[in-house]
């Protein structure tokens, strides 16, 4: 339930803002930027590129943040935060609201159809946390709809909106890069559980990690980021061979983290915790950040 302790409004605007998580949204950008870094320069649409930048992280991510949070009711650490307060029960309002802004600008400034696609990341984003469904409490169900609406399905959706393309042009071009997008988000998300066993099973959730063990989370993860680069590979080679070894230039110093971390896990499940966590998903973050964004700044 939600936190219904007597609480200043001062207090509560500040666990409210600390629920939305907005500098978490860095680690979803990776996949705005691979798509905007994939459009073509002389149908790149500039307002619209800002639009949805601002939709998509400063509304509907911290949305999704939030009504997670409202859900769980985390008392441990979660994405981002280490100790995180209990909702106050005008949280799930304040999603509400993010959530309806987020639909009314995307109409008016974007279409109705990069508006309809909004939904559906909604929709999804919410049967995935809701008690009534909680498709996060399957391990392959909640891994199946992070690894199709935060990958494939938000790449087509961004690619879509920014270069002004339709759906099928959309997906034409794309969808190589958007499932490699997938597979990425497929390697990052099992490692983003791998502390949270005890808190799942809490929960009543059994998550991917939880289910195949921290030794399998690994497995899983390298199996999708080995996939992911050789896709990488197949869009790439051979005419843009200079954009290919850009991305491994740049997913070095995540990669030997990787190995390091993984090692350390082997031989000491404690070293499968919130820090090694939030190390991991940073430097990830930034790494691809700047990767993308090196193609991106490359290609115009």
């Amino acid at each position: 339930m939600p936190n219904n302790t007597v609480l200043s409004p001062r207090h509560k605007l500040r666990d409210i803002l600390v629920l939305l998580r907005i500098p978490f949204s860095l680690l979803l950008l990776p996949v705005f930027l691979f798509a905007v870094s994939q459009i073509e320069p002389e149908v790149f649409l500039w307002k619209q590129f800002w639009w949805l930048f601002f939709i998509l992280h400063l509304l509907v991510y911290p949305s999704s943040n939030a009504f997670n949070s409202l859900m769980d009711q985390d008392t441990d650490s979660i994405g981002g935060v280490e100790h995180p307060p209990l909702p106050p029960k005008e949280l799930f309002w304040i999603t509400i609201l993010l959530d309806t802004v987020a639909i009314g600008l995307t109409t008016f400034f974007l279409g109705l159809l990069p508006a309809l696609l909004l939904v559906g990341y909604i929709l999804a984003s919410r049967a995935y946390s809701a008690r009534s469904i909680r498709l996060k409490k399957y391990p392959i169900g909640g891994f199946s709809v992070v690894f199709f609406f935060q990958g494939f399905y938000t790449f087509l959706m961004v690619y879509m909106a920014v270069s002004g393309l339709s759906l099928t042009e959309s997906l034409v071009n794309c969808w190589m890069p958007a499932l490699t997008s997938s597979l990425m988000i497929g390697g990052a998300y099992p490692l983003s559980q791998i502390y949270q066993h005890q808190q799942d099973r809490e929960n009543g959730d059994i998550s991917l990690s939880s289910w195949v063990g921290y030794k399998g989370t690994f497995m899983v993860s390298l199996c999708s980021f080995f996939l992911a680069n050789l896709l990488l590979g197949i869009y790439f080679l051979p005419e843009r061979a200079f954009f290919f070894m850009v991305f491994q230039v740049g997913m070095l110093p995540t990669m030997l983290f990787f190995v390091y971390w993984m090692r350390k896990v082997w031989q000491d499940t404690s070293a499968a915790n919130f820090k090694n966590t939030m190390r991991m998903n940073l430097l990830a973050a930034v790494s691809m950040n700047l990767t993308y964004g090196a193609m991106w700044w490359l290609s115009v």
